[in-house]
Protein backbone atom coordinates (compact mmCIF):
# COMPACT_ATOMS: atom_id res chain seq x y z
CA UNK A 1 0.00 0.00 0.00
CA UNK A 2 1.55 3.75 -0.86
CA UNK A 3 1.48 6.30 1.52
CA UNK A 4 -1.24 8.14 -0.16
CA UNK A 5 -3.39 4.95 0.07
CA UNK A 6 -3.08 4.69 3.65
CA UNK A 7 -3.65 8.21 4.15
CA UNK A 8 -7.48 6.79 2.94
CA UNK A 9 -10.08 7.74 5.70
CA UNK A 10 -12.90 5.42 6.11
CA UNK A 11 -16.73 6.05 5.47
CA UNK A 12 -18.46 8.03 7.61
CA UNK A 13 -15.41 10.03 8.68
CA UNK A 14 -15.52 13.77 9.77
CA UNK A 15 -15.40 16.05 6.73
CA UNK A 16 -14.32 20.01 7.14
CA UNK A 17 -16.56 21.96 9.17
CA UNK A 18 -17.38 24.23 5.90
CA UNK A 19 -20.57 23.46 4.23
CA UNK A 20 -21.06 23.01 0.48
CA UNK A 21 -23.32 21.39 -1.42
CA UNK A 22 -22.84 19.12 -4.94
CA UNK A 23 -23.04 21.01 -8.06
CA UNK A 24 -23.12 20.60 -11.56
CA UNK A 25 -20.26 22.69 -12.49
CA UNK A 26 -17.98 25.08 -11.37
CA UNK A 27 -16.24 28.18 -12.02
CA UNK A 28 -13.33 29.55 -11.33
CA UNK A 29 -14.92 32.58 -10.81
CA UNK A 30 -18.17 33.54 -10.11
CA UNK A 31 -20.61 30.73 -10.86
CA UNK A 32 -21.04 28.78 -14.29
CA UNK A 33 -22.80 29.89 -17.54
CA UNK A 34 -25.13 26.86 -18.11
CA UNK A 35 -27.37 26.08 -15.07
CA UNK A 36 -28.17 22.66 -13.96
CA UNK A 37 -29.75 20.57 -16.15
CA UNK A 38 -28.74 22.28 -19.15
CA UNK A 39 -29.02 20.98 -21.93
CA UNK A 40 -26.20 20.85 -24.34
CA UNK A 41 -23.62 23.75 -24.79
CA UNK A 42 -24.10 26.59 -27.19
CA UNK A 43 -21.91 25.95 -29.80
CA UNK A 44 -22.98 22.48 -30.08
CA UNK A 45 -25.47 21.39 -32.05
CA UNK A 46 -27.18 18.29 -30.32
CA UNK A 47 -29.11 16.71 -33.44
CA UNK A 48 -25.78 17.12 -35.62
CA UNK A 49 -25.52 13.64 -37.82
CA UNK A 50 -23.19 11.07 -36.89
CA UNK A 51 -20.73 9.38 -39.08
CA UNK A 52 -18.18 9.83 -42.05
CA UNK A 53 -14.27 10.50 -41.56
CA UNK A 54 -11.91 13.60 -40.99
CA UNK A 55 -8.48 13.69 -41.80
CA UNK A 56 -5.85 15.17 -40.57
CA UNK A 57 -2.50 16.77 -41.33
CA UNK A 58 0.32 16.58 -39.06
CA UNK A 59 4.20 17.14 -39.09
CA UNK A 60 7.11 14.92 -38.11
CA UNK A 61 6.51 11.63 -36.05
CA UNK A 62 5.27 9.76 -32.52
CA UNK A 63 6.74 7.23 -30.77
CA UNK A 64 4.64 7.62 -27.20
CA UNK A 65 0.69 7.00 -26.38
CA UNK A 66 1.38 8.33 -22.61
CA UNK A 67 1.10 11.60 -23.18
CA UNK A 68 1.34 12.03 -19.52
CA UNK A 69 5.02 11.41 -19.18
CA UNK A 70 8.08 13.19 -21.25
CA UNK A 71 9.39 9.62 -23.04
CA UNK A 72 8.79 11.44 -26.42
CA UNK A 73 6.49 13.11 -28.77
CA UNK A 74 2.79 11.54 -28.63
CA UNK A 75 0.19 11.95 -31.58
CA UNK A 76 -2.57 14.34 -31.22
CA UNK A 77 -5.84 13.08 -30.13
CA UNK A 78 -5.42 10.95 -27.50
CA UNK A 79 -7.35 13.29 -24.93
CA UNK A 80 -10.55 13.71 -24.96
CA UNK A 81 -10.81 10.80 -27.45
CA UNK A 82 -9.65 8.42 -25.07
CA UNK A 83 -8.30 9.90 -22.11
CA UNK A 84 -11.63 11.30 -19.80
CA UNK A 85 -11.14 13.78 -17.52
CA UNK A 86 -13.58 14.03 -14.11
CA UNK A 87 -15.17 17.56 -15.36
CA UNK A 88 -15.65 18.96 -19.19
CA UNK A 89 -14.11 22.17 -20.13
CA UNK A 90 -16.41 24.50 -21.69
CA UNK A 91 -15.53 26.90 -24.37
CA UNK A 92 -17.07 29.69 -24.64
CA UNK A 93 -16.43 31.14 -20.47
CA UNK A 94 -13.32 32.19 -19.13
CA UNK A 95 -12.80 28.95 -17.10
CA UNK A 96 -15.62 26.58 -16.11
CA UNK A 97 -16.24 22.85 -16.20
CA UNK A 98 -19.10 20.67 -16.14
CA UNK A 99 -19.37 17.09 -14.94
CA UNK A 100 -18.29 14.28 -16.91
CA UNK A 101 -17.07 11.55 -15.00
CA UNK A 102 -18.21 12.60 -12.32
CA UNK A 103 -21.61 14.01 -12.16
CA UNK A 104 -20.98 16.54 -9.24
CA UNK A 105 -18.60 18.24 -7.81
CA UNK A 106 -18.53 19.79 -4.20
CA UNK A 107 -16.23 22.49 -2.76
CA UNK A 108 -16.58 25.33 -0.11
CA UNK A 109 -15.87 28.88 -0.88
CA UNK A 110 -12.28 28.85 0.39
CA UNK A 111 -11.52 25.97 -1.66
CA UNK A 112 -9.98 24.01 0.55
CA UNK A 113 -10.94 20.34 -0.47
CA UNK A 114 -13.19 19.09 -3.52
CA UNK A 115 -15.26 16.83 -3.74
CA UNK A 116 -16.15 14.31 -7.06
CA UNK A 117 -19.37 11.89 -7.29
CA UNK A 118 -18.51 9.52 -10.20
CA UNK A 119 -21.30 8.81 -12.24
CA UNK A 120 -22.80 5.43 -11.64
CA UNK A 121 -23.06 4.75 -15.56
CA UNK A 122 -19.17 5.99 -16.60
CA UNK A 123 -17.65 2.65 -17.95
CA UNK A 124 -13.78 1.97 -19.25
CA UNK A 125 -13.65 0.77 -22.75
CA UNK A 126 -14.06 -2.85 -22.03
CA UNK A 127 -17.22 -2.57 -20.01
CA UNK A 128 -15.70 -2.27 -16.19
CA UNK A 129 -16.94 0.64 -14.41
CA UNK A 130 -14.45 4.08 -13.64
CA UNK A 131 -14.26 3.57 -9.66
CA UNK A 132 -12.82 5.63 -6.87
CA UNK A 133 -9.82 3.23 -7.00
CA UNK A 134 -9.15 4.38 -10.60
CA UNK A 135 -8.95 8.40 -9.06
CA UNK A 136 -7.00 7.34 -6.77
CA UNK A 137 -4.46 5.79 -8.67
CA UNK A 138 -4.51 8.35 -11.76
CA UNK A 139 -3.64 11.41 -8.75
CA UNK A 140 -0.78 8.86 -6.90
CA UNK A 141 0.55 7.57 -10.22
CA UNK A 142 0.66 11.50 -12.09
CA UNK A 143 1.78 12.60 -9.09
CA UNK A 144 5.14 10.27 -9.23
CA UNK A 145 5.40 10.08 -12.91
CA UNK A 146 3.82 12.51 -14.78
CA UNK A 147 4.64 15.58 -16.13
CA UNK A 148 6.05 18.89 -14.18
CA UNK A 149 3.06 20.90 -14.30
CA UNK A 150 0.85 18.06 -13.03
CA UNK A 151 3.26 16.79 -10.31
CA UNK A 152 3.04 20.72 -9.10
CA UNK A 153 -0.41 20.71 -8.56
CA UNK A 154 -0.97 17.05 -6.69
CA UNK A 155 1.54 18.15 -4.56
CA UNK A 156 -0.64 20.51 -3.04
CA UNK A 157 -3.07 17.67 -1.53
CA UNK A 158 -2.81 16.80 1.55
CA UNK A 159 -4.89 13.96 1.72
CA UNK A 160 -7.07 12.08 -0.24
CA UNK A 161 -10.62 10.97 1.31
CA UNK A 162 -12.96 8.27 0.06
CA UNK A 163 -16.20 9.56 1.05
CA UNK A 164 -18.54 7.27 -0.19
CA UNK A 165 -18.57 4.26 -2.87
CA UNK A 166 -18.60 6.30 -6.15
CA UNK A 167 -16.95 9.99 -4.12
CA UNK A 168 -13.60 10.54 -3.18
CA UNK A 169 -12.46 14.29 -1.66
CA UNK A 170 -9.02 15.88 -2.49
CA UNK A 171 -7.85 18.23 0.75
CA UNK A 172 -5.64 21.32 0.13
CA UNK A 173 -2.41 22.05 1.84
CA UNK A 174 -3.69 25.06 2.84
CA UNK A 175 -1.57 27.14 -0.15
CA UNK A 176 -4.53 28.80 -0.44
CA UNK A 177 -4.68 27.83 -4.97
CA UNK A 178 -7.86 28.54 -5.41
CA UNK A 179 -7.32 26.60 -8.60
CA UNK A 180 -6.98 23.70 -7.41
CA UNK A 181 -10.48 21.94 -7.32
CA UNK A 182 -10.58 22.76 -11.15
CA UNK A 183 -7.62 21.62 -11.86
CA UNK A 184 -8.53 18.00 -10.07
CA UNK A 185 -11.38 17.79 -12.42
CA UNK A 186 -9.68 18.18 -15.57
CA UNK A 187 -7.35 15.48 -14.38
CA UNK A 188 -7.44 12.36 -16.88
CA UNK A 189 -8.57 9.48 -15.42
CA UNK A 190 -6.72 6.34 -16.18
CA UNK A 191 -8.12 2.62 -15.52
CA UNK A 192 -5.90 1.12 -12.51
CA UNK A 193 -6.85 -2.64 -13.52
CA UNK A 194 -5.17 -1.87 -17.18
CA UNK A 195 -1.92 -0.21 -16.10
CA UNK A 196 -0.83 -2.38 -13.18
CA UNK A 197 2.08 -4.14 -14.53
CA UNK A 198 3.06 -1.80 -16.89
CA UNK A 199 5.47 1.08 -16.44
CA UNK A 200 4.00 4.26 -16.65
CA UNK A 201 7.07 5.87 -17.10
CA UNK A 202 7.96 3.91 -20.39
CA UNK A 203 7.34 4.63 -23.95
CA UNK A 204 3.83 3.34 -24.36
CA UNK A 205 3.45 1.52 -28.26
CA UNK A 206 0.16 -0.24 -27.30
CA UNK A 207 -3.13 1.34 -27.69
CA UNK A 208 -4.31 2.76 -24.44
CA UNK A 209 -7.57 1.42 -22.64
CA UNK A 210 -9.31 4.15 -22.16
CA UNK A 211 -13.24 5.47 -21.27
CA UNK A 212 -13.73 8.31 -24.13
CA UNK A 213 -15.55 8.24 -27.36
CA UNK A 214 -13.43 6.97 -28.91
CA UNK A 215 -10.71 3.79 -29.48
CA UNK A 216 -7.30 3.66 -31.70
CA UNK A 217 -9.00 1.11 -34.44
CA UNK A 218 -5.29 1.71 -36.13
CA UNK A 219 -1.77 2.79 -35.63
CA UNK A 220 1.58 3.10 -38.27
CA UNK A 221 4.12 4.13 -35.32
CA UNK A 222 5.71 7.90 -36.41
CA UNK A 223 3.28 7.91 -39.26
CA UNK A 224 -0.69 7.93 -38.59
CA UNK A 225 -3.01 7.07 -36.04
CA UNK A 226 -7.31 6.38 -36.59
CA UNK A 227 -9.31 6.60 -34.06
CA UNK A 228 -12.60 5.08 -34.33
CA UNK A 229 -16.15 6.16 -32.42
CA UNK A 230 -17.47 3.69 -29.82
CA UNK A 231 -21.08 2.28 -30.37
CA UNK A 232 -20.81 0.98 -27.06
CA UNK A 233 -19.36 4.73 -25.06
CA UNK A 234 -21.50 5.38 -22.09
CA UNK A 235 -21.25 8.93 -22.05
CA UNK A 236 -23.18 10.01 -25.09
CA UNK A 237 -25.79 11.58 -23.47
CA UNK A 238 -23.90 13.75 -20.74
CA UNK A 239 -24.71 17.14 -21.60
CA UNK A 240 -20.95 17.88 -22.15
CA UNK A 241 -21.51 15.75 -25.14
CA UNK A 242 -24.27 16.28 -26.59
CA UNK A 243 -23.71 17.53 -30.47
CA UNK A 244 -20.08 16.77 -29.81
CA UNK A 245 -18.10 13.24 -30.93
CA UNK A 246 -19.51 12.98 -34.54
CA UNK A 247 -17.28 11.29 -37.16
CA UNK A 248 -17.14 7.96 -36.75
CA UNK A 249 -13.85 7.57 -38.07
CA UNK A 250 -10.93 10.55 -37.05
CA UNK A 251 -7.43 9.84 -38.98
CA UNK A 252 -4.01 11.78 -38.61
CA UNK A 253 -1.53 11.09 -40.89
CA UNK A 254 2.20 12.74 -40.73
CA UNK A 255 4.02 14.22 -43.26
CA UNK A 256 7.76 15.27 -43.32
CA UNK A 257 7.16 18.88 -44.14
CA UNK A 258 3.82 21.18 -43.84
CA UNK A 259 4.68 21.69 -47.49
CA UNK A 260 4.19 18.30 -48.16
CA UNK A 261 0.81 18.26 -46.15
CA UNK A 262 -0.43 21.19 -47.83
CA UNK A 263 -0.49 19.49 -51.30
CA UNK A 264 -2.21 16.15 -49.63
CA UNK A 265 -4.77 18.31 -48.22
CA UNK A 266 -5.41 20.25 -51.82
CA UNK A 267 -5.22 16.49 -53.40
CA UNK A 268 -8.01 15.42 -51.02
CA UNK A 269 -5.95 13.22 -49.14
CA UNK A 270 -7.11 15.41 -46.03
CA UNK A 271 -9.91 17.38 -44.93
CA UNK A 272 -9.63 20.19 -42.43
CA UNK A 273 -6.23 21.87 -42.21
CA UNK A 274 -5.54 25.21 -40.09
CA UNK A 275 -3.46 27.63 -41.65
CA UNK A 276 -1.12 29.71 -39.65
CA UNK A 277 1.54 30.89 -42.66
CA UNK A 278 -0.49 34.04 -43.96
CA UNK A 279 1.66 33.74 -47.09
CA UNK A 280 0.50 30.34 -47.93
CA UNK A 281 -2.73 31.48 -47.42
CA UNK A 282 -2.51 34.27 -49.98
CA UNK A 283 -1.32 32.45 -52.39
CA UNK A 284 -0.84 28.77 -52.08
CA UNK A 285 -4.56 27.73 -52.38
CA UNK A 286 -5.18 29.06 -55.82
CA UNK A 287 -6.37 25.58 -56.93
CA UNK A 288 -9.27 23.80 -59.02
CA UNK A 289 -11.26 22.47 -55.62
CA UNK A 290 -11.30 25.77 -54.13
CA UNK A 291 -11.95 27.70 -57.08
CA UNK A 292 -15.52 25.37 -57.79
CA UNK A 293 -16.16 24.93 -53.94
CA UNK A 294 -15.40 21.97 -53.31
CA UNK A 295 -13.27 23.10 -50.64
CA UNK A 296 -14.26 26.11 -48.42
CA UNK A 297 -12.19 28.80 -47.07
CA UNK A 298 -13.09 30.70 -43.93
CA UNK A 299 -11.76 32.95 -41.03
CA UNK A 300 -13.56 32.45 -37.62
CA UNK A 301 -13.11 34.67 -34.92
CA UNK A 302 -11.38 33.97 -31.02
CA UNK A 303 -11.05 36.24 -28.27
CA UNK A 304 -8.66 34.30 -26.06
CA UNK A 305 -5.15 35.15 -25.62
CA UNK A 306 -3.27 33.93 -28.10
CA UNK A 307 -0.26 31.51 -28.02
CA UNK A 308 2.56 33.29 -27.38
CA UNK A 309 5.43 32.16 -30.15
CA UNK A 310 8.78 33.65 -29.34
CA UNK A 311 12.62 32.54 -29.85
CA UNK A 312 13.22 31.73 -26.25
CA UNK A 313 16.66 32.85 -25.12
CA UNK A 314 18.21 30.07 -22.35
CA UNK A 315 18.93 32.21 -19.42
CA UNK A 316 20.51 29.41 -18.12
CA UNK A 317 23.69 29.28 -20.02
CA UNK A 318 25.68 32.42 -20.85
CA UNK A 319 25.59 34.59 -22.20
CA UNK A 320 21.82 34.83 -22.23
CA UNK A 321 22.09 35.19 -18.39
CA UNK A 322 22.40 38.68 -19.35
CA UNK A 323 19.48 40.47 -19.41
CA UNK A 324 21.35 43.68 -21.60
CA UNK A 325 22.79 40.71 -23.96
CA UNK A 326 18.63 39.77 -24.41
CA UNK A 327 17.41 43.01 -24.81
CA UNK A 328 20.43 43.58 -27.63
CA UNK A 329 19.42 40.42 -29.78
CA UNK A 330 15.99 41.99 -29.51
CA UNK A 331 17.06 45.35 -31.46
CA UNK A 332 17.89 42.59 -34.44
CA UNK A 333 14.65 41.36 -35.03
CA UNK A 334 13.77 43.25 -37.65
CA UNK A 335 9.16 42.18 -37.71
CA UNK A 336 8.35 45.40 -39.76
CA UNK A 337 10.54 44.30 -43.04
CA UNK A 338 9.48 40.16 -42.37
CA UNK A 339 5.88 40.94 -42.38
CA UNK A 340 5.74 43.15 -45.03
CA UNK A 341 7.94 40.78 -47.08
CA UNK A 342 7.34 37.44 -46.27
CA UNK A 343 3.38 37.53 -44.79
CA UNK A 344 1.70 39.95 -46.50
CA UNK A 345 1.25 42.10 -43.85
CA UNK A 346 -1.05 39.96 -41.89
CA UNK A 347 0.59 39.67 -38.34
CA UNK A 348 0.19 41.70 -35.59
CA UNK A 349 3.61 41.52 -33.38
CA UNK A 350 3.66 40.17 -30.21
CA UNK A 351 3.97 42.60 -27.09
CA UNK A 352 2.71 40.64 -24.51
CA UNK A 353 2.58 36.88 -22.97
CA UNK A 354 -1.64 37.11 -23.23
CA UNK A 355 -2.10 38.76 -26.42
CA UNK A 356 -5.04 39.68 -28.22
CA UNK A 357 -6.74 39.74 -24.48
CA UNK A 358 -7.86 41.88 -21.44
CA UNK A 359 -5.13 40.19 -19.64
CA UNK A 360 -2.45 41.96 -21.62
CA UNK A 361 -0.90 44.94 -19.47
CA UNK A 362 -0.91 48.14 -20.91
CA UNK A 363 -0.24 52.24 -20.60
CA UNK A 364 1.45 52.80 -17.54
CA UNK A 365 0.65 50.22 -14.67
CA UNK A 366 -2.67 51.15 -12.08
CA UNK A 367 -2.52 51.82 -8.61
CA UNK A 368 -3.61 47.72 -8.39
CA UNK A 369 -0.66 46.79 -10.16
CA UNK A 370 1.84 49.05 -8.58
CA UNK A 371 0.50 47.34 -5.39
CA UNK A 372 1.66 43.84 -6.33
CA UNK A 373 5.13 45.01 -7.92
CA UNK A 374 6.20 47.49 -5.59
CA UNK A 375 7.66 44.98 -2.80
CA UNK A 376 9.67 43.13 -5.85
CA UNK A 377 11.34 46.88 -6.83
CA UNK A 378 15.14 46.05 -6.09
CA UNK A 379 14.62 42.82 -8.61
CA UNK A 380 12.66 43.83 -11.13
CA UNK A 381 13.67 46.30 -14.09
CA UNK A 382 12.85 50.10 -13.46
CA UNK A 383 10.94 50.47 -16.96
CA UNK A 384 8.50 47.78 -15.24
CA UNK A 385 7.29 50.48 -12.95
CA UNK A 386 7.02 53.47 -15.44
CA UNK A 387 5.87 52.23 -19.34
CA UNK A 388 4.50 49.05 -20.71
CA UNK A 389 6.54 47.04 -22.99
CA UNK A 390 6.75 47.66 -26.68
CA UNK A 391 9.25 45.76 -28.65
CA UNK A 392 11.60 47.45 -30.95
CA UNK A 393 10.55 48.95 -34.35
CA UNK A 394 11.49 49.49 -37.45
CA UNK A 395 10.25 51.37 -40.69
CA UNK A 396 10.13 48.00 -42.95
CA UNK A 397 11.96 49.34 -45.37
CA UNK A 398 14.97 46.63 -44.64
CA UNK A 399 18.68 46.91 -43.70
CA UNK A 400 18.76 50.86 -43.77
CA UNK A 401 15.41 51.43 -41.35
CA UNK A 402 17.45 49.02 -38.54
CA UNK A 403 20.93 50.73 -38.75
CA UNK A 404 19.33 52.74 -35.29
CA UNK A 405 18.41 49.64 -33.60
CA UNK A 406 21.92 47.85 -34.20
CA UNK A 407 23.82 50.66 -32.91
CA UNK A 408 21.77 49.92 -29.63
CA UNK A 409 22.46 46.75 -29.76
CA UNK A 410 26.14 47.08 -30.36
CA UNK A 411 25.68 49.38 -26.89
CA UNK A 412 24.17 46.73 -25.15
CA UNK A 413 26.68 44.35 -25.28
CA UNK A 414 29.41 46.31 -25.23
CA UNK A 415 27.97 46.96 -21.64
CA UNK A 416 27.63 43.56 -21.13
CA UNK A 417 31.41 43.29 -21.78
CA UNK A 418 31.65 42.31 -25.72
CA UNK A 419 34.01 44.10 -28.71
CA UNK A 420 33.77 43.93 -32.16
CA UNK A 421 37.51 42.50 -33.02
CA UNK A 422 38.13 41.76 -37.26
CA UNK A 423 34.52 41.95 -37.46
CA UNK A 424 33.53 39.40 -35.08
CA UNK A 425 31.52 40.02 -31.91
CA UNK A 426 33.77 38.43 -28.76
CA UNK A 427 34.43 38.01 -25.47
CA UNK A 428 36.56 41.26 -24.19
CA UNK A 429 38.27 39.39 -21.70
CA UNK A 430 38.58 35.74 -23.19
CA UNK A 431 38.34 36.69 -26.79
CA UNK A 432 35.84 33.93 -27.38
CA UNK A 433 33.37 34.58 -29.89
CA UNK A 434 29.57 35.24 -29.72
CA UNK A 435 28.26 31.98 -31.34
CA UNK A 436 25.42 29.88 -30.53
CA UNK A 437 22.52 27.53 -32.16
CA UNK A 438 19.24 28.26 -32.79
CA UNK A 439 17.38 24.97 -32.75
CA UNK A 440 14.25 24.45 -34.52
CA UNK A 441 11.90 21.75 -34.50
CA UNK A 442 11.81 21.07 -38.05
CA UNK A 443 11.90 23.58 -40.97
CA UNK A 444 8.69 25.21 -40.50
CA UNK A 445 10.17 28.47 -38.88
CA UNK A 446 13.58 28.67 -41.11
CA UNK A 447 13.24 31.50 -43.13
CA UNK A 448 12.72 34.00 -39.94
CA UNK A 449 15.38 32.34 -38.37
CA UNK A 450 17.75 32.61 -41.10
CA UNK A 451 16.67 36.52 -41.33
CA UNK A 452 17.48 37.08 -38.06
CA UNK A 453 20.64 35.53 -38.36
CA UNK A 454 21.60 37.18 -41.10
CA UNK A 455 20.85 40.74 -38.89
CA UNK A 456 23.10 39.21 -36.00
CA UNK A 457 25.94 39.00 -38.76
CA UNK A 458 25.52 42.73 -39.03
CA UNK A 459 26.49 42.46 -35.41
CA UNK A 460 29.53 40.21 -35.58
CA UNK A 461 27.32 37.43 -34.06
CA UNK A 462 27.67 33.75 -35.58
CA UNK A 463 24.19 32.20 -35.30
CA UNK A 464 23.71 28.68 -36.42
CA UNK A 465 20.01 27.79 -37.52
CA UNK A 466 19.66 23.91 -36.69
CA UNK A 467 16.53 22.07 -37.84
CA UNK A 468 15.94 18.68 -36.32
CA UNK A 469 13.09 16.30 -36.51
CA UNK A 470 10.23 16.54 -33.86
CA UNK A 471 11.36 13.61 -31.83
CA UNK A 472 15.20 14.65 -31.71
CA UNK A 473 14.13 18.44 -31.07
CA UNK A 474 11.51 16.81 -28.17
CA UNK A 475 14.21 14.97 -26.51
CA UNK A 476 16.66 18.36 -26.36
CA UNK A 477 13.74 20.84 -25.30
CA UNK A 478 13.26 18.60 -22.22
CA UNK A 479 16.61 18.10 -21.28
CA UNK A 480 17.09 22.25 -22.01
CA UNK A 481 19.82 21.13 -24.53
CA UNK A 482 20.12 24.42 -26.84
CA UNK A 483 21.11 27.53 -26.34
CA UNK A 484 17.91 29.25 -28.34
CA UNK A 485 14.78 27.59 -29.68
CA UNK A 486 11.45 28.43 -31.20
CA UNK A 487 8.64 27.86 -28.84
CA UNK A 488 4.95 28.38 -27.79
CA UNK A 489 3.13 28.67 -24.45
CA UNK A 490 -0.61 28.63 -24.34
CA UNK A 491 -2.43 30.16 -21.94
CA UNK A 492 -6.23 31.09 -21.16
CA UNK A 493 -8.64 33.65 -20.02
CA UNK A 494 -8.38 32.22 -16.90
CA UNK A 495 -4.64 32.11 -16.04
CA UNK A 496 -3.76 29.83 -12.79
CA UNK A 497 -1.55 27.20 -11.64
CA UNK A 498 0.14 26.71 -15.28
CA UNK A 499 2.02 29.89 -14.87
CA UNK A 500 4.18 28.35 -12.39
CA UNK A 501 5.18 25.60 -14.97
CA UNK A 502 5.92 28.15 -17.17
CA UNK A 503 7.95 31.08 -15.34
CA UNK A 504 9.10 29.37 -11.85
CA UNK A 505 12.38 28.72 -10.58
CA UNK A 506 11.13 25.91 -8.63
CA UNK A 507 10.95 23.94 -12.28
CA UNK A 508 13.68 25.46 -14.61
CA UNK A 509 15.80 22.64 -13.91
CA UNK A 510 13.26 19.99 -14.30
CA UNK A 511 13.14 17.24 -17.46
CA UNK A 512 10.21 18.21 -19.51
CA UNK A 513 9.89 21.91 -17.98
CA UNK A 514 8.06 24.42 -20.21
CA UNK A 515 9.93 27.47 -18.30
CA UNK A 516 12.30 27.24 -21.78
CA UNK A 517 14.01 30.25 -20.50
CA UNK A 518 15.48 29.06 -17.22
CA UNK A 519 13.77 31.96 -15.89
CA UNK A 520 14.77 32.12 -12.33
CA UNK A 521 13.14 35.10 -10.65
CA UNK A 522 11.73 35.44 -6.91
CA UNK A 523 9.60 38.36 -8.16
CA UNK A 524 8.07 36.28 -11.41
CA UNK A 525 7.64 33.13 -8.69
CA UNK A 526 5.19 35.51 -6.69
CA UNK A 527 3.04 37.15 -9.17
CA UNK A 528 2.70 33.69 -10.77
CA UNK A 529 1.95 32.23 -7.58
CA UNK A 530 -0.76 35.16 -6.82
CA UNK A 531 -2.48 34.17 -10.04
CA UNK A 532 -4.41 30.86 -7.77
CA UNK A 533 -5.61 33.45 -4.88
CA UNK A 534 -7.69 35.72 -6.82
CA UNK A 535 -11.32 35.79 -5.63
CA UNK A 536 -12.33 37.85 -8.17
CA UNK A 537 -11.81 38.41 -12.35
CA UNK A 538 -11.06 41.83 -11.79
CA UNK A 539 -8.20 40.77 -9.03
CA UNK A 540 -6.87 38.02 -11.63
CA UNK A 541 -6.49 40.91 -14.79
CA UNK A 542 -4.97 42.93 -12.30
CA UNK A 543 -2.42 40.17 -11.17
CA UNK A 544 -1.52 39.05 -14.94
CA UNK A 545 -1.09 42.25 -16.07
CA UNK A 546 1.74 42.73 -13.40
CA UNK A 547 3.51 39.45 -14.02
CA UNK A 548 3.22 40.17 -17.96
CA UNK A 549 5.09 43.49 -17.11
CA UNK A 550 7.65 41.62 -15.28
CA UNK A 551 7.94 38.92 -18.10
CA UNK A 552 7.85 41.26 -20.84
CA UNK A 553 10.49 43.93 -19.31
CA UNK A 554 13.32 40.73 -18.59
CA UNK A 555 13.81 40.07 -22.08
CA UNK A 556 13.84 36.39 -22.08
CA UNK A 557 12.53 35.68 -25.46
CA UNK A 558 12.42 38.13 -29.08
CA UNK A 559 8.62 37.86 -29.29
CA UNK A 560 7.36 36.93 -32.78
CA UNK A 561 3.71 37.44 -34.22
CA UNK A 562 0.28 36.25 -34.01
CA UNK A 563 -2.45 36.31 -36.11
CA UNK A 564 -6.47 37.46 -34.67
CA UNK A 565 -8.28 34.64 -35.82
CA UNK A 566 -8.48 31.18 -37.45
CA UNK A 567 -8.12 30.58 -40.87
CA UNK A 568 -9.54 27.12 -41.85
CA UNK A 569 -9.73 25.42 -45.22
CA UNK A 570 -12.05 22.56 -45.49
CA UNK A 571 -13.44 19.96 -47.98
CA UNK A 572 -16.92 20.72 -48.31
CA UNK A 573 -18.20 17.52 -46.47
CA UNK A 574 -17.28 18.83 -43.38
CA UNK A 575 -19.71 21.00 -41.76
CA UNK A 576 -19.56 23.41 -38.74
CA UNK A 577 -22.13 24.66 -36.23
CA UNK A 578 -23.30 28.18 -36.83
CA UNK A 579 -21.79 29.37 -33.10
CA UNK A 580 -17.90 29.80 -32.87
CA UNK A 581 -17.52 29.77 -28.88
CA UNK A 582 -14.70 32.88 -27.70
CA UNK A 583 -11.86 30.12 -27.48
CA UNK A 584 -12.24 29.20 -31.01
CA UNK A 585 -13.58 26.06 -33.02
CA UNK A 586 -14.08 23.51 -31.28
CA UNK A 587 -13.50 20.18 -34.03
CA UNK A 588 -15.36 17.67 -31.95
CA UNK A 589 -18.74 19.74 -32.54
CA UNK A 590 -18.35 20.02 -35.90
CA UNK A 591 -19.40 16.68 -38.27
CA UNK A 592 -19.55 15.44 -41.93
CA UNK A 593 -22.41 15.85 -44.01
CA UNK A 594 -23.59 12.63 -44.96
Amino acid sequence: MTLLAAAFLALGAPRPATAAEPAHGIAMHGAPKYPAGFAHFDYAVPDAPKGGEIRHGAVGSFANLNPFNIRGQTPPGLTPQIYEPLLARAWDEPFSLYGLLAESVTTPDDRTWVEFALRPEARWADGRPVTVDDVVFTFETLKASGLPARRRAHGKVSAVERTGERSVRFVFDGSADRELPLLMGLMPILPKHWWEGRDFAAVLTEPPLGSGPYRIEAMDLGRGITYRRRADYWGADVPANRGMNNFDAIRYDYFRDDTIALEAFKAGALDFRRETDPARWATAYDAPAVRDGRIRMETLPRGFPEPVRAIVLNARRPPFDDRRVREALNHAFDFEWMNRTLFHGAFVRTASFYPNSILAHRGPPTAGELALLEPWRAQLPAEVFERPFVPPATDGSGPTGLRANLRRATQLLQEAGFVVRNGRMVDARTGAPFAFELLLNGPADERVALEWTRTLQRLGIEATVRPVDSAQYQGRLDQTDFDATINRWISTLSPGVEQLSYWSSAVADQPGTRNYAGIRSPAIDALAADLGTARTYEDLVTGTRALDRALSWGWYVVPLYHLREDRVATWAKIRRPAVTPTFGLVIEAWWAER
